[in-house]
């Protein structure tokens, strides 16, 4: 497991951020999005649909009522919203197993609500308040392809946030 941690100054660079995840995402990539309510999990998701190939024109939002939300780009994106599923069996009424286990990358908030069901290998991705723009955002790579992708993406990734990195 290898974790990079960073700090985001602004909406902007955490935008940043997620286009460069996107553009280095690959098929089968599961992006676990762990934060409070307005930590800016939606916003990244939205980051990593544009490096994707998701057109500006489609809007990217959370799914919290739909729960799953589909967008087309390099790759298929799942996002999946399960803040709403209380219970194991609230699971059972959607359709997420191709959103973790196909050809498509998945990002997921309220990840803990998949339980032992959570994929193993996946990107763990924490957002933690620092005050009302800035982020404390760490980057836990799970699987050995992972870890070494992160590796290499780390640069990259903190040159985003490095002061002139506007």
């Amino acid at each position: 497991m290898r974790t990079l941690t960073l700090t985001s100054p602004s909406e902007g660079h955490s935008l940043r951020l997620g286009v460069r995840l996107g553009e280095q995402a690959e098929s089968g990539d599961v992006f676990a999005l762990w934060g409070d309510l307005g930590s800016g999990k939606t916003l990244f998701t939205r980051g990593i649909a544009r490096g994707m190939g998701v057109p500006p024109q489609i809007p990217v939002s959370s799914p919290t009522f739909t729960l799953i939300n589909e967008y087309e780009g390099r790759f298929h994106l799942y996002h999946l919203d399960l803040y709403r599923l209380v219970t194991a069996a609230d699971l059972e009424t959607i359709s997420w197993q191709e959103s973790l286990f196909g050809a498509g990358v998945a990002v997921i908030e309220w990840p803990d609500r998949l339980g032992r069901s959570l994929p193993e290998n996946r990107w763990d991705i924490r957002f933690e308040f620092l005050d009302d723009d800035s982020r404390l955002i760490t980057f836990t790579a799970r699987g050995e392809n992972h870890e070494q992708r992160l590796t290499r993406l780390a640069p990259d990734l903190e040159a985003i946030v490095a002061p002139g990195g506007d």
